[in-house]
């Protein structure tokens, strides 16, 4: 029994065994099996970790030449900030110069306008001060005022027109100022004005109007006056001119008579001064009487503006023209001595000077203070009257 149960047990544990070596024979299998497995496994992600680092590898050089892009990128837009930052500077201080002269303008403005205000509020208190000077005035005083007025215009009229009537008029109205201003300062002015009127008076003033109304009736004869040169539609007029023979012989006078007579059918001899070199065209007759007519026109425009230069060089040059141009027959002789009677009146005399007077009046507080003085001195050299006596006591 005891072998059997020994046999059974050595069976039991050599069935034990054959089972444990094939356990471990399966279990060798699969650990070869997981070792093979994960060594594919791992060369699997050798493989896909060196993809990895190549792909990673890629990426970085790309990344390279893009940081390299980015800093020529980069680079350029630092250029083309120092660009932009030099061109603000550029306009920052163009700016500044625009603002300083800008300053400046509106500082010499500025000024100007409170020169001008200045200037303005001193008229003004000027204008102000004489509009009270003026309202403060007595009756007098404007009296003597206008007789200074009156006095300006008369020596304007004088000198620069030449009318001796108006200025005798305005000097009379003067005076008449001064005697109703009560003034008697006034005194020796009105002395001036009484002797500047007798020199006015003593002066030959010559009727502009008569003068211009004969230059203009002499103007109207020109139409009158023959030119001596021929021309188409000219008048003929018979010769009277009585010529010398040194042959007295009457038969060639008789022959010579009868010549003529016979030539009278055909032509017409006539006698002439002066040579004849063309005959004129109506225009040119009427162009020479034109420049007559515009002389005399000129002559009148010197007498009415009392221009005796221009006066005299014009009337000679009408005379001139007429002496070239037409017959000296008595049309022409006659408007020559008209012309020459209207130069030997001398339209603008020397005037005297009368601004004396208008000085006076001017300084008419000099005089004021003069006749104040004047009447003071006889005062203080008249003798003093007593004073009454005291009466005695009885």
């Amino acid at each position: 029994m005891t072998e059997v149960i020994e046999q059974q047990e050595q069976n039991v544990s050599e069935s034990k065994a054959v089972h444990r070596s094939r356990s471990g024979f399966w279990i060798g299998i699969i650990i070869l099996l997981i070792i093979i497995g994960v060594a594919g496994a791992g060369f699997l992600l050798f493989t896909q970790l060196r993809e990895q680092q190549e792909d990673l590898g890629g990426e970085l050089n790309k990344g390279d030449q893009q940081l390299i892009e980015l800093s020529k990128q980069v680079s350029g837009y630092q250029s083309q900030l120092s660009s932009i930052q030099s061109q603000l500077a550029t306009v920052q201080a163009d700016i500044a110069g625009k603002d300083a002269h800008f300053n400046k303008t509106l500082a010499d403005f500025s000024q100007l306008h409170n020169e001008k205000l200045d200037s303005a509020r001193k008229e003004l208190n000027s204008a102000i001060q004489q509009v009270q000077r003026q309202l403060g005035k007595t009756r007098g005083d404007w009296l003597i005022a206008d007789a200074e007025y009156l006095l300006s215009v008369a020596n304007q009229r004088l000198h620069l027109v030449g009318d001796v009537h108006t200025t005798k008029e305005a000097l009379e109205a003067a005076d008449q100022r001064l005697r109703e201003s009560g003034d008697a300062a006034a005194f020796k002015v009105r002395e001036q004005i009484t002797k500047d009127i007798a020199l006015l008076n003593s002066i030959e003033v010559p009727d502009i109007v008569g003068i211009y109304a004969s230059i203009q009736t002499l103007e109207d004869q020109i139409d009158k006056l023959a030119l001596f040169l021929p021309y188409a539609g000219k008048e003929l007029t018979p010769s009277t001119e009585v010529h010398a023979h040194a042959d007295k012989t009457e038969d060639k006078h008789e022959l010579l008579d009868g010549l003529i007579d016979k030539l009278g059918d055909v032509v017409t001899i006539r006698h002439s001064d002066q040579p004849i070199k063309s005959i004129l065209t109506q225009e040119q007759v009427e162009f020479i009487r034109e420049q007559l007519r515009v002389k005399l026109e000129m002559v009148k425009t010197a007498l009415v503006q009392n221009n005796d230069p221009l006066y005299q060089a014009t009337l000679a040059d009408a005379k001139k023209w007429t002496e070239q141009h037409f017959t000296k027959n008595a049309d022409a002789r006659n408007f020559i001595a008209e012309l020459d009677k209207f130069k030997a009146i001398k339209i603008h005399s020397q005037f005297p000077d009368i601004s004396l007077s208008l000085k006076m009046l001017r300084d008419i507080s000099k005089l004021r203070i003069e006749t104040d003085k004047a009447v003071q001195t006889p005062e203080a050299s008249a003798p003093a009257t007593p004073p009454p006596a005291a009466p005695v006591a009885k």
